[in-house]
């Protein structure tokens, strides 16, 4: 049976708004998995789409996930003014303000946003005009050369900075440490010279170059929409941009045992000494089978809950490294080439993986509760189903939670039914899934099977397909009155 022709996911959630089809975006964003703060080619979002067509429900859903749409922004504005109705203008001004970059699944980000809002294993305090910014080293010396050249010299002994200058307000420090911290970046206008300057005191050129693409957009955007009015100036970063988790990897670089590292930036060579060389302001220390990384409590504790317990119980024991004197938590059961896989997502929520070392990964990403990562080792894994592995794939994917992999596994079997239609295994996956319903009765769903006929209708586009979709959806039917099955 040929295979399907089908748009992109992303494609397809911008026409569910554009038509108003609520049922299959739902189905997007939560199986799928596709953002709902997605830009197209016109730097056009989901929610202005939604607004611009008019479709309420579709509105409500995405706000509800986490759309973007702060008042006095570009973006919000643009949503307002493009509204179809005043019935979803209401529904706009009506809810609570999306902090920008928190959308409901995005778990690093939340994570980076909670870092900024303090109460987490913070070790140096800023204080701007009497107004107190909690921060992490580590972070501040691996996101601005500034910073980092002034931990390692004048604030090397400090933990706490007063900054009385005239030239840095509150404001405008609260927005570069935001920008530092998530990427994300939201002042009012009247900073808006106050964090260019600061910025290019920071050294941060990326920076620069987006406050002035987003001011000069907001001048051209104003003037052409009458009655709208932008006073706040939002920056967030590119959808293909990796510079955070590309600063941030410096510290997971360095964490990392060198013969196990797995990205090395220009000019970077592995360190060949005796002595192991330590990130910077490392507080925790690692052993896995005699291999030290020197890590920070704030990534582990705070990106996973089995880190936290971890280390709040054995601080109490008091081993600690024979280099740097840092407490020592041995970790037992897996090897470092996993743990270094594991390092670099904790602080980067990016990791190279091969088919094989996938599985091993995903074992250790589900004890130490790491839902992101296991979402990563499924997508690595989902691009290598055939005939042979995708019913014991379907079975990992169920024992994991994979909502997402166990769908394209489904969506798999239903492309090719005809390769599984005779095969023993297929029928034993069935008879297994009809014997999970307690009490079945004659004409009880069986989830395999209604999953394999929902993806045969729905990659259904032209009328050749839908001959080709009855024929399979019938050598189905057969195969269900072979095995004594009626749903």
């Amino acid at each position: 049976m040929a295979a399907y022709r089908r748009r992109s996911e992303k494609s397809e959630a911008f026409l569910c708004c554009k038509t108003g089809d609520l049922a299959k975006l739902q189905y997007l964003v939560e199986t799928k998995e596709v953002e709902v703060n997605i830009r197209d080619e016109w730097d056009s979002t989901l929610l202005y789409y939604a607004c611009l067509c008019g479709h309420k429900e579709v509105v409500s859903y995405l706000l509800d996930n986490g759309a973007q749409c702060e008042a006095r922004t570009f973006d919000g504005e643009r949503c307002l003014y493009g509204a179809l109705t005043d019935e979803i203008r209401d529904m706009l001004k009506s809810r609570k303000a999306v902090t920008t970059g928190k959308a409901c699944r995005d778990s690093y980000q939340e994570f980076l946003r909670r870092l900024l809002e303090g109460n987490c294993y913070e070790d140096i305090v800023f204080v701007v005009h009497d107004e107190t910014f909690p921060a992490h080293r580590c972070i501040l010396h691996a996101r601005s050369p500034y910073f980092a050249e002034m931990l390692e010299t004048k604030w090397r002994h400090k933990s706490t900075i007063n900054i009385k200058s005239a030239v840095v307000r509150p404001q405008a420090f609260k927005a570069i440490l935001q920008y530092i911290y998530t990427g994300y970046l939201e002042v009012h206008l009247d900073c808006y010279e106050d964090c260019r300057r600061f910025a290019k005191q920071c050294q941060m050129p990326e920076l620069l170059g987006q406050l002035e693409s987003k001011l000069q957009a907001i001048l051209e955007f104003v003037p052409q929409k009458p009655g709208t009015h932008v006073s706040i100036v939002t920056i967030e970063p590119p959808q293909d941009s990796t510079l955070l988790q590309d600063e941030l990897q410096f510290l997971a670089d360095i964490a990392v045992p060198s013969v196990f590292c797995q990205f090395y930036g220009p000019g970077i060579l592995p360190f060949c000494g005796e002595v192991p060389e330590q990130s910077p302001f490392a507080d925790v220390c690692f052993n896995v089978e005699g291999q030290y990384f020197y890590c920070h409590k704030v990534f582990f504790c705070c990106r996973s809950e089995y880190f936290r317990a971890l280390l709040s119980d054995h601080f109490s024991e008091n081993v600690q490294d024979p280099y740097y004197s840092l407490p020592v938590v041995t970790l037992h059961d897996l090897t470092p080439q996993i743990f270094a896989k594991i390092v670099y997502y904790i602080y980067t929520e990016r990791v190279e993986l091969t088919e094989d070392t996938s599985y091993d990964v995903l074992c250790f990403a589900d004890l130490y509760l790491l839902p992101g990562l296991k979402r990563i080792c499924a997508n690595v894994i989902s691009r290598h189903l055939s005939t042979d592995n995708v019913i014991s794939v379907l079975r990992v994917s169920r024992m994991f939670s994979l909502t997402k992999l166990e769908d394209q596994c489904t969506e798999y079997m239903a492309k090719y039914l005809d390769k599984f239609i005779e095969s023993e295994e297929f029928e034993k996956l069935i008879i297994e899934d009809a014997a999970e319903i307690n009490d079945r009765e004659e004409t009880d769903s069986i989830v395999v099977v209604d999953d394999i006929r929902h993806h045969i209708s729905r990659l259904v586009e032209t009328f050749s397909e839908m001959e080709e979709a009855q024929c399979s959806l019938h050598m189905l039917d057969v195969l269900l009155l072979r095995l004594g099955l009626d749903c």
